[in-house]
């Protein structure tokens, strides 16, 4: 059974904006916020955004991997693992 998603009125955030992004804070859930009864926006903790981001990130890139090996380019294994080997002992 999935949560119910945390919704308040835009009138709750306007009256008590530091309590709802504490709440957000500690619950690492989103807060939908609606206004006239319909959704008007989210408010999420920054960690989740920025999870969210890399997660979009990691996509972007999977996909234009897949991408590249339908069109037979990009880089074969053996030279990505001796040009990283390369990289990490410069470190």
């Amino acid at each position: 059974m999935s949560k119910l998603p945390h919704i308040i009125p835009i009138t709750d955030l306007r009256q008590d904006a530091a309590n709802v992004l504490r709440r957000v804070r500690e619950s690492k859930e989103p807060i939908f916020i609606t206004q006239r009864g319909r959704a008007a926006a989210v408010i999420q903790s920054t960690e989740a955004y920025e999870r969210g981001e890399h997660d979009r990130d990691m996509l972007r890139m999977l996909a234009r991997g897949d991408k590249e090996i339908a069109a037979a380019e990009g880089y074969d294994l053996a030279s990505v693992l001796v040009e990283a080997d390369a990289l990490l002992k410069e470190d």
